[in-house]
């Protein structure tokens, strides 16, 4: 892991931009150390640049934890084949014609999460060897395919906090059932583009013998501010 750069925004949070390989991520901690780890990714491979989630890294960093995000192949500045190219285009094309979009999304976050899962794995080898962190980790984020996936394969994970507005896949559905860690399901009730019945469909299958579902009012990205905070306070109680 090599660090490119660093800044110490008004906050008091550490943003530290890193390189792994071929994988770009950013780091954000405050506070003493050894902090626990939050891994936070957006919905469905959205660039770890999108101001929603620097928002959310920056306040979870302050509470407290490091919190890490990368980007995926394909996303943020990681170039696209052309496959990705043409899926993207035949999604935005079924989105405007109001066309189902189901198979589209389920052929391009399928091996989307594929493909993250073992580079996550990797990254958070690597910050785990960081004195400034420590343990236990926490996922948080609105890519939920990728959380359950790591929820399922990655013991280390000891509580998750997903947002229901990401396409998951069928791969994933079925493999909530094996979800088992304390988890904070968060539903827009009015999201337009997730149907409201799969997502408490999901919410029914995860394994968790502590599940939380915390719905509000409002569209996709209309999320209320406070459960930030309430986030924060299901991350103190499994992590710290």
């Amino acid at each position: 892991m090599q660090f490119t750069s660093e800044k110490r925004l008004d906050d008091g949070v550490l943003q530290r931009e890193f390189t792994l390989g071929e994988i770009p991520g950013t780091l954000w901690t405050s506070g003493s150390a050894p902090a626990p780890l939050v891994l936070m990714a957006h919905n469905n491979g959205l660039p770890k640049a999108d101001p929603r989630l620097v928002a959310r890294a920056r306040y979870t960093a302050a509470r407290g934890y490091a919190v890490a995000s990368i980007d995926a192949a394909g996303c943020g500045d990681r170039p696209r084949s052309a496959a990705d190219e043409q899926t993207r285009a035949d999604l935005r094309r079924a989105m405007q014609a109001g066309e189902p979009v189901d198979e589209i999304f389920e052929s391009f976050i399928g091996p989307l999460v594929e493909n993250a899962v073992p580079e996550w794995r990797t990254t958070l080898d690597a910050l785990l060897e960081l004195p400034e962190i420590g343990g236990p980790v926490g996922y948080s984020g609105g890519w939920t395919a990728l959380g359950i996936r790591l929820a399922v394969v990655e013991p280390r994970i000891a509580a998750a906090g997903f947002f229901a507005g990401g396409y998951v896949p069928r791969a994933q559905r079925e493999e909530a059932r094996q979800v088992t860690v304390p988890l904070l399901f968060l539903l827009q009730w009015d999201d337009e583009g997730n149907p409201r019945q799969r997502a408490l469909d999901l919410f029914d299958a995860f394994g968790s013998k502590e599940k939380t579902l915390h719905a509000n009012l409002g569209g996709h990205t209309g999320t209320p501010w406070f459960e930030l905070e309430d986030g924060c306070r299901f991350l103190d109680r499994h992590l710290k």
